[in-house]
């Protein structure tokens, strides 16, 4: 039984992969900031959980995480794609060496390897062609991309100089049940959250920007192909492979619910790109992995699981739901 560490486990994509690991038999340490906890309290109770509270920059935490662990799953992020230029040094001094610094103490652990959640969407910047191969020249535009980027670099110098190995993958814009909508990220999970509670949402420029929506369930399953991946390829896109505007979005999600969205639009942001399509070809041929759920049915889903959860909330404040 390989025991894996998952930093970040009680995030959207943590909590999702932290319930695969264990369905698969896995033994699964659960990383995250105090008073957070695990999003999936089936898990509390597993006899092959364990939740670790610690520190991301603290190296003592690390230290302690990584002590035993076989696979390393890097999901945390201290920053975000809009605001992360706004204080680079604040990214590259927890993201970058907070990183370099979980590098070192894996080596010393004797971790065997590290699979590290990168940004599809970012560290290409405007790209050149549509789908967007790895192959694609890497020109960020947002501090938020460039760490990513770096991080990657450092991954791959670990490799070469400890034999540490390691799998990259450059996710396109996750979605799905779990994601909660007053956070600010993901598109989908906000849009369908202000749809749903009857509010005004904002669009960032004329809603013609297209992005590359891939449900949750396709993320974990590429996740879990990556543990035993073997070969020289190491770094792949995981998306749908398919490009859908802003405003196609918001027409997806309205038939979906059947509420109108109350759209506001805003002048565009300096960081979006306007197209941002992934190539995935390499994840169908190197890691036997291609997205089984599209859009339409994601949606699906997210909006029943969502719904359930507005009416829980609505239950509780009150006082009509104890659980």
């Amino acid at each position: 039984m390989k025991r894996c560490l998952v930093l970040g486990g009680g995030g959207f994509i943590g909590s999702h992969l932290t319930r695969a690991l264990l369905e698969h038999g896995y033994y699964v340490r659960c990383f995250e900031r105090p008073h957070t906890g695990a999003r999936c309290p089936q898990a509390i109770e597993h006899p092959n959980f364990e939740l670790f509270q610690g520190d991301f920059v603290n190296p003592l935490d690390l230290a302690c995480a990584l002590e035993g662990v076989d696979v390393c799953f890097h999901l945390v992020s201290t920053t975000l794609p809009k605001s992360s230029n706004a204080d680079p040094a604040f990214d590259v001094e927890t993201n970058l060496l907070g990183t370099v610094r979980l590098l070192t103490q894996a080596v010393k652990s004797g971790v065997t390897k590290v699979i590290f959640v990168s940004s599809g969407g970012t560290v290409y910047g405007v790209p050149q062609a549509v789908p967007v191969p790895e192959t694609h020249p890497t020109n960020p535009v947002c501090s938020y991309g460039i760490a990513k980027l770096a991080i990657e670099k450092y991954l791959a110098l670990f490799h070469q100089q400890h034999g540490l190995d390691y799998a990259v993958l450059r996710l396109a814009n996750p979605f799905g049940e779990g994601q909660r909508a007053e956070s600010g990220q993901g598109a989908v999970a906000v849009f369908l959250g202000r749809i749903l509670r009857g509010e005004t949402l904002e669009v960032w420029g004329d809603g013609s920007v297209i992005r590359d929506y891939i449900y949750i369930e396709d993320v974990v399953t590429a996740l879990l192909l990556s543990i035993d991946l073997k070969g020289s390829e190491r770094l792949f896109n995981i998306g749908s492979g398919r490009g859908h505007s802003i405003n196609e979005v918001l027409d997806v999600l309205e038939r979906t619910v059947g509420q109108p969205a109350i759209r506001r639009y805003r002048s565009g942001r300096s960081f979006d790109v306007p197209t941002s399509v992934l190539c995935i070809e390499s994840a169908r041929r190197s890691l036997g992995w291609s997205p089984k759920v599209d859009f339409e049915e994601g949606v699906e889903r997210f909006a029943a699981w969502m719904k359930r959860e507005l009416a829980a909330q609505s239950l509780q404040a009150i006082g009509g739901y104890s659980g």
